[in-house]
């Protein structure tokens, strides 16, 4: 992994940024999607595909690839527009959102678009997935890791924890999950609808090296893979608080906009606000 020079982190941010940007655009564009999540990951989604993954937007399918495996897949368009920015489909193709026969369906699914691992929906599956595949990984001795991203509600899901019991039990090094701490869910906040915490905790009695970190920082994203690929004795969790909503301040730690259809001016109002952030990012590094 490069170092964060301040050109680099420049780069994250505007990139992370105009990903923001077309979430609003293409959950605009299709009249309904998810916004909340989407924008609050954009960061971590950002690091990934332009800073910390081994891919090839040319070469899809390059056995050498880290997987990355999106469990909460409503999340799906900031990972398209990170896929679209990244070179693996046209970013004109993102206005496709959600339209019939459109690659870019509301969930992702395997095999209909480059760079989607599996297929996504059904919470609290994406854990189990991941497990098979660094498994798999282990198993043929393959220098390639696993990353789950993975919401906190979804640790209301009794599968996910038979699979972070698996993990721990097979000390799979070669997994690190990043779970969404966000504390909101479709109906309210996590810790009003069924409590998770202590979060932390419950991992490490499952045998998980466990990292907390803000998930808007890039020099803490990166800092925690890098940790994460030090631990060989087992799988390691990121749990990184971030703030649903991140960049438009209307929408900012506002459950409701987990899936909330634009009112009238919505999007304009949110993507004026994205631009000013964007001058700022840009006037902060002259």
């Amino acid at each position: 992994m490069e170092s964060l020079t301040e050109k680099k982190l420049k780069a994250l941010e505007l990139m992370a940024n105009r990903l923001r940007e077309d979430v609003i655009t293409m959950v605009s564009h299709a009249g309904s999607g998810h916004v909340g999540g989407p924008l609050g990951m954009a960061d971590i989604i950002t690091a990934f595909y332009f800073h910390i993954l081994q891919h090839d937007p040319h070469n899809p399918n390059w056995e050498g690839r880290d997987r990355l495996i999106l469990s909460n897949g409503h999340i799906c368009p900031v990972q398209y527009a990170a896929l679209a920015h990244a070179g693996y489909f046209p970013v004109e193709e993102l206005k496709t959102l959600r339209q019939l026969g459109s690659r870019l369906q509301g969930h992702p699914h395997r095999g209909s678009l480059p760079g989607i691992e599996t297929t996504s929906g059904p919470l609290g599956s994406g854990i189990s997935q991941a497990i098979g595949i660094a498994l798999a990984g282990k198993m043929d001795k393959k220098k390639w890791r696993t990353y789950c991203l993975t919401s906190d509600g979804e640790h209301q899901e009794g599968n996910t924890w038979e699979a972070i019991m698996f993990a721990g039990k097979n000390n799979l090094n070669n997994l690190t999950v990043i779970v969404d701490r966000n504390n909101i869910q479709i109906d309210g906040f996590t810790e009003h609808i069924m409590p998770l915490e202590p979060l932390r905790s419950k991992y490490e009695a499952f045998n998980w090296h466990v990292l907390e970190i803000n998930g808007h920082n890039f020099e803490e994203i990166a800092a925690a893979v890098a940790e994460a690929r030090a631990i060989y004795e087992k799988p390691t969790v990121i749990i990184a608080h971030t703030i649903p909503g991140k960049g438009v301040s209307f929408m900012e730690n506002d459950y409701l906009w987990h899936s909330k259809a634009f009112g009238p001016g919505d999007a304009e109002r949110a993507m004026a606000e994205l631009r000013t952030i964007k001058a700022k990012i840009k006037v902060g590094y002259e």
